[in-house]
């Protein structure tokens, strides 16, 4: 027990769902260790953290036959202005027409590098007509744009700074209103993009950011590493946000619509060893 404890807290999924699996699983199995049944409940316990798989609000929302704003937060550094790109080659592979806006028009270099990618995609972007401008403004015309010119996805790349949240959540509250205004609608998603490597850290950035805006699901970067993202379970587990999205490389095309079953078959699939479940079956 003590073995596989130490393994799921590496895993990121936080000291809550480790202490009530490991109890879980000393109840069950009191008279007994089979490791194969072990595993089997292992696996029905990660999925109850993470309720109905096919519940509407695990999949990807997106308004039909009208336009689809998509609001993308994050602190800097977690990949967001990547994830973005990614997300609107994903859409545009599926024939979706897409529009990047630059709404981070603070940081240096934000809207350059977005501009990079709006190019290597060969899709349009809406961008500041001068340094730090108003990003609502800039929101603004480009959803005017969008739904003037019969856009399928508005994709909204917002600020990343945390040091004064009031500000930051003026500026998502504005946004959010000219959404509402331009579309008579609120966004399709708003996505929070945390890097799976920053582990407990990650839960800390969703509990911040669920404070500011309305969250309605994780797009988690670098899925490719070591980290094995227990974090999924632990933002889940705690504010009851899914994963909308995983990255699982540096290429365009390194990105998915999570998938629960996928996630736990990965998560559990190294856990025992061959030999030690043949010791437990007594051969």
């Amino acid at each position: 027990m003590q073995e596989l404890e130490d393994i799921l807290i590496q895993s990121d999924m936080g000291m809550n769902i480790v202490l009530k699996i490991s109890n879980n699983i000393e109840k069950k199995f009191s008279k007994g260790w089979p490791t194969e049944k072990i595993n089997d409940f292992l696996v029905e316990q990660l999925m109850s953290f993470y309720d109905d798989p096919k519940s509407k609000e695990n999949k990807i929302n997106l308004y039909k036959k009208k336009l689809s704003p998509i609001l993308v937060v994050g602190v800097n550094g977690v990949g967001k202005t990547t994830s973005i790109a990614k997300i609107a080659n994903f859409y545009k592979e599926k024939n979706y027409k897409v529009l990047l806006v630059a709404g981070d028009t603070f940081r240096a270099g934000a809207v350059e590098q977005l501009s990079l990618w709006a190019e290597r995609l060969e899709i349009e972007i809406i961008k500041p007509d001068k340094e730090q401008q108003d990003p609502a403004s800039v929101v603004y015309k480009g959803l005017e744009y969008g739904k003037n010119n019969n856009f399928d996805i508005v994709l909204i790349d917002t600020a990343g700074r945390l040091q004064n949240k009031v500000n930051l959540m003026k500026e998502l509250e504005k946004i959010n209103n000219i959404i509402v205004k331009v579309t008579n609608d609120k966004p399709a998603e708003t996505l929070l993009v945390i890097d799976a490597i920053t582990g407990q850290n990650g839960v800390i950035q969703a509990e911040t950011f669920s404070e500011i805006s309305k969250i309605s699901g994780i797009v988690l970067t670098k899925m490719d590493g070591t980290a094995k993202g227990g974090v999924v379970l632990a933002i889940r587990d705690k504010l009851n946000i899914p994963v909308k999205f995983i990255g699982t490389g540096e290429k365009l095309s390194d990105i998915s619509i999570f998938d629960i079953e996928e996630y736990v078959y990965n998560l559990t699939k190294d856990l025992f060893e061959p030999d030690i479940q043949g010791e437990n079956d007594g051969n």
